[in-house]
């Protein structure tokens, strides 16, 4: 880790701050980086015009009993890196060989949006239990690093 990683993940961290997931836990930031500079940044909640769960006073996973990892389509809330990535799209903001930082590592369905946008390395401060995610970055040639800061 270098000194550009510390700063980007502490600005990652802020940008979750944002989210408006109702599990504290789980509110997660997504920062994407090439050469230094910021392209685009997303937080995990709730598409436009949709309440989220923070707004409807409960969380539909808590609610349905469902584990962190498993039907992850049963959720109100865009993933953080999904919405950087249509953040960059809906600004024409090309991210072939970046970098994306997140809070949390990417699950499968974020993993193939990464390799499908072009960024090149993710760097994640938090565990996520999905090692299939991990193992189709890591057969697109992505670059997955666990941030330390120490």
């Amino acid at each position: 880790m270098n000194k550009w990683d510390k700063r980007f993940m502490e600005l990652t961290e802020q940008v979750a701050l944002w989210s408006s997931c109702f599990k504290e836990d789980r509110q997660v930031g997504a920062v994407i980086v090439r050469d230094k500079r910021i392209l685009c940044t997303g937080y995990n909640g709730a598409p436009e015009g949709v309440q989220s769960c923070k707004e409807k006073g409960e969380c539909l996973r808590i609610k349905l009993g469902i584990p962190s990892g498993h039907n992850l389509e049963l959720c109100y809330s865009v993933h953080a890196e999904q919405n950087a990535i249509v953040n960059a799209a809906r600004m024409g903001t090309c991210l072939d060989g970046a970098t994306l930082y997140c809070t949390h590592q990417p699950c499968v369905i974020c993993a193939k949006l990464i390799v499908n946008a072009g960024i090149k390395r993710v760097v994640y401060k938090e565990g996520y239990p999905d090692e299939f995610a991990v193992e189709v970055l890591h057969e697109a040639g992505i670059q997955l690093d666990k941030y330390s800061d120490l």
